[in-house]
């Protein structure tokens, strides 16, 4: 791993070409990642940004104890929940506006969105298992979109959620239990 100890090193010393084989090197995997989470390109886009320049300004306290990717999915994970959060809060309390006229903008998440990365044949099942994962609990969303969509390992994801690979896979299996009885009702419903 001598790359990523010299890209550290770089990044710690403030070195822009450092930033940039930082940037070449992750920017796709953290857009991709915040994009399955956030379903929002525009939004993935800020928050690959964010966490871009998160890294630069937050490298000193890198410890070091995991792998430079790690830590910068967690970063990612964090970010994208939060502007999640964010967003709940915002849709939670978006019904008083018309009577405040406060002009509050309420966002939603497209009703058939679907990650880029998906075949046009299959977009339509994607759709569906896209608005089922939606639906999730947030820890089981994050295993599960890192680890079918990401195609991380269960350790990897263990060391990203700071988890017990156990927990993991926990979470990985209430989250295709949960999928499946979703799927089956709305499957039910459309019969």
């Amino acid at each position: 791993m001598a790359d990523e100890e010299g890209m550290i090193r770089g990044l710690r010393e403030q070195r822009r070409e450092a930033l940039r084989e930082f940037v070449e090197q992750y920017q796709s995997r953290v857009y991709h990642t915040a994009l399955s989470l956030v379903r929002d390109a525009s939004d993935a886009e800020e928050l690959t940004q964010d966490v871009c320049l998160t890294v630069w300004q937050s490298i000193a306290t890198f410890k070091g104890e995991s792998a430079l990717s790690t830590w910068v999915y967690r970063i990612t994970v964090t970010r994208s929940l939060d502007l999640i959060r964010s967003r709940n809060r915002k849709k939670r309390f978006a019904f008083l506006s018309p009577l405040t006229n406060a002009g509050n903008e309420v966002i939603h998440h497209p009703v058939d969105w679907v990650h880029p990365g998906v075949l046009q044949e299959n977009k339509e099942k994607a759709a569906w298992l896209f608005r089922a994962v939606e639906q999730l609990p947030e820890q089981q969303k994050v295993a599960f979109t890192l680890s079918k969509i990401e195609q991380l390992s269960q350790k990897e994801i263990a060391e990203i959620m700071e988890l017990k690979e156990g927990a993991v896979e926990s979470l990985l299996q209430r989250a295709r239990h949960n999928l499946r009885k979703y799927l089956e009702d709305i499957y039910d419903e459309i019969k």
